[in-house]
């Protein structure tokens, strides 16, 4: 069965098929015969929320260790068959979900598909792979002890969400990362790889008819269903306060509080409140009074993310110590008029031109198109969201964004600092 649904861009519509497999595997195609490439992007239900608590880090090492040898593939041989070939196949992790990407010219689909299966069925988790990639993890954990901005994304998770499994690092810790092992590894495999969790996303220049055997071949062999650990619900902490004393020139800045997930009516209004208040870059509010006017930072921004289990909004920004908290004070002064006032009518106007007409660089080359396709599966927006989304943003009022914006932005944030203390 195949659906179709036209998404103007500046250069050509799109044409979305929806392609089911004998298997019952589903994915969303655009064929695209412009170039002889074949772009796949895939991703399992799941993610670094599935880490055992004692194995933090363990998807995140699984994501750079599966195109490392599978089948009768060592690490070497797998890698110098992926270069030989100009295959680009990778793995990572986030939150919610684990992702793979594979890119091939169409001259080299047989291999490329074959490859990916052997990955995704038969890594092979071999002794000198695993500790390589496990000591660049090292590496970069214990750099990442003395870097002001991750450790304040650190101490952000811990403060908004506790003992859920999204407070976690997911590249795990020093301690957690060092006891994983092969077993470990194939147990994530197992229990994370399969049918049921999979989504799929294909650009370029194969057909229907032919990407079903495709999704066969590469996924049909993986377990029918998912053994994942139901993830509770959860509402991020508002109104704490941290600081993580470091001796570094600059202090960096996270705000954040309790948002609303992505199934939520009023995301797309509170994305516009999002946007006028420090999405929009150049355009916002935070930049205009943090950097234009005072110079106190060279860039600030907030976003809202939408987990699957919660909804968050972060807000982000470095300045010298001396400043830090004129520049806390400022921010949290315009979360607040947001909250309270709502955007005005140019702000909005202006917002939905910028958000609508910048919609379509997007879709400007097949992997953009592949990733966009696939975070709306993710999303659950539907087949024809691409089509309505800007009729979405333009049938937004003045006073649904306030309304979204209360409700975000309506109590008091949760504030972390790191660097020197003020004196």
């Amino acid at each position: 069965m195949s659906l179709a649904v036209a998404m103007p861009t500046r250069a050509r519509a799109i044409e979305i098929q929806e392609v089911t497999s004998p298997k019952g595997i589903t994915a969303w195609l655009v064929e695209d015969d412009t170039v002889p490439i074949v772009n796949m992007q895939f991703a399992f239900r799941g993610g670094s929320v599935q880490d055992p608590e004692t194995k933090s880090g363990l998807a995140n090492l699984a994501s750079g260790l599966l195109d490392e040898g599978a089948g009768d593939l060592d690490s070497k041989a797998f890698q110098t068959r992926l270069d030989n070939l100009n295959i680009k196949l990778s793995f990572d992790t986030g939150r919610d979900a684990f992702y793979g990407s594979m890119k091939t010219l169409t001259a080299n689909a047989d291999d490329a598909f074959n490859l990916t299966k052997l990955a995704l069925t038969e890594p092979r988790f071999d002794d000198e792979p695993v500790a390589r990639i496990k000591a660049q993890i090292l590496s970069k954990l214990r750099s990442d002890e003395t870097d002001p901005n991750e450790l304040a994304r650190r101490a952000w998770a811990k403060a908004l969400f506790g003992d859920h499994p999204y407070a976690r690092n997911g590249e795990g810790t020093q301690e957690s990362v060092e006891e994983l092992t092969a077993a470990d590894l194939k147990g994530f495999a197992e229990r994370n790889l399969a049918r049921d969790n999979l989504v799929v996303a294909v650009v370029g220049a194969i057909d229907a008819e032919t990407l079903k055997g495709r999704l066969d071949e590469v996924f049909g062999d993986l377990p029918e269903k998912a053994d994942l650990e139901p993830i509770a619900d959860v509402t991020a902490a508002a109104g704490k306060t941290a600081h993580v004393d470091l001796p570094v020139p600059q202090t960096s800045i996270r705000l954040g509080g309790p948002g609303i997930k992505r199934d939520d009516p009023d995301f797309i209004p509170a994305y516009i409140a999002d946007h006028i208040l420090g999405g929009g870059t150049f355009s916002s509010r935070l930049y205009r009074e943090i950097r234009e006017e005072r110079g106190l930072a060279y860039s600030v921004g907030t976003s809202l993310v939408p987990f699957d289990h919660s909804g968050v909004w972060v807000g982000a920004a470095a300045t010298r110590a001396d400043a830090a908290q004129e520049a806390v004070d400022l921010m949290v002064k315009e979360v607040k008029d947001m909250a309270e006032k709502g955007p005005t009518d140019e702000e909005l106007a202006d917002a939905k031109s910028y958000l609508t007409g910048n919609y379509a660089l997007r879709f400007d080359s097949s992997g953009k198109i592949a990733k966009q396709l696939l975070a709306i599966q993710l999303d659950h927006l539907g087949i024809d969201y691409v089509d309505k989304r800007n009729e979405l943003i333009n049938a937004v009022t003045r006073e649904d964004v306030q309304r979204a914006a209360k409700r975000v932005y309506g109590e008091p944030p949760t504030v972390i600092t790191v660097g020197q203390a003020a004196s």
